[in-house]
């Protein structure tokens, strides 16, 4: 089961959803590498048991987490499908805000779960903004270490277990990106279990079937191939191979029996009125619940659903 909710009453369900047994989908961004006016860039939301899970992190993920009513010191993980720039291009910005907001002290760092190479990609990050925290450091006399960090690197298995909240990784195939990781995201008590997975960036593969499985939601990211193909720009043409079509990643959800399909990450970009050919597409290989739209979308998954 799943319930959409309208912009009116996003700010009005974020802890009441701690109440049941919910899995609580927000699509803070939507966009592509391109940037776009309306369209952040890919990341999404997931809330349960009272946690709130960030998995990527493209432009403009703060103010869309803004909007939202999250915020990054409120973060219990940050979860990283792949190391392409337009899924971690505000990495930097997370991590220092997080930093200077947290004024409870001694805070615990913040975990961040990715494929071998998150590590590496979080060390220059730091680096990068090292002058800053070096400025910071010196001026404020509560900030006396630079922001903590806990990067873990799987590609398969669990890697989260807290408070009902399971959270499996699975590897994807975005080649000759490698390695990618879709996430299983679990939510149960005695009455049942909610489950959500997020596909990242793939073309269908078994392995993103196996996670999917029974699963109340599947968001996966889509292109329009048809579109694409026809551009003149062979650069632009190569993200055919190494992404799923509509068509196709409705097809994984159909496979993998999923209750829900969320799309997100469109290229190209949705245009206005353009809702329903997207739909249609997706509703000629899936008959389920298909969910698409901007910005700030949000989709809940119950228990069973």
């Amino acid at each position: 089961m799943f319930e959409t909710l309208p912009i009116a009453h996003r700010a009005m369900r974020i802890c009441g959803i701690c109440d049941v047994m919910t899995i609580e989908i927000t699509l803070l961004g939507t966009g592509s590498p391109i940037p776009d006016p309306n369209r952040a860039g890919p990341s999404t939301l997931i809330r349960a048991g009272g946690q709130a899970l960030l998995i990527d992190c493209g432009r403009g993920v703060l103010q869309r987490m803004a909007a939202a009513g999250a915020s990054a010191n409120t973060l219990s993980a940050l979860l990283l499908t792949h190391l392409h720039s337009d899924h971690i291009a505000d990495l930097g910005d997370l991590l220092i805000t997080r930093w200077v907001t947290t004024f409870t002290p001694d805070p615990p760092p913040l975990p961040i779960i990715g494929p071998p190479g998150t590590a590496e990609v979080v060390e220059a990050t730091l680096r990068a903004f090292g002058h800053d925290i070096d400025y910071r450091i010196a001026h404020h006399a509560d900030l006396t270490t630079p922001p903590p960090v806990e990067v873990r690197e799987h590609t398969t298995g669990q890697v989260w277990d807290r408070d009902g909240v399971q959270i499996t990784v699975a590897p994807t195939d975005h080649r000759p990106v490698t390695p990618t990781i879709g996430f299983r995201v679990e939510y149960a008590d005695g009455s049942g279990t909610a489950s959500v997975v997020l596909a990242g960036d793939t073309v269908p593969c078994d392995s993103l079937d196996a996670l999917a499985a029974g699963a109340g939601a599947l968001v996966h990211t889509v292109i329009r191939k048809d579109l694409i193909a026809a551009l003149p720009q062979q650069r632009i043409r190569d993200i055919c191979d190494y992404h799923s079509s509509v068509a196709e990643a409705a097809a994984t959800a159909r496979r993998a029996g999923v209750g829900t399909l969320v799309l997100t990450h469109y290229v190209p970009a949705i245009a206005p009125g353009q809702e329903e050919q997207w739909r249609a597409l997706a509703a000629a290989e899936f008959d389920g619940p298909i969910e698409l739209g901007d910005d700030l979308h949000r989709v809940e998954v119950v228990a069973g659903g």
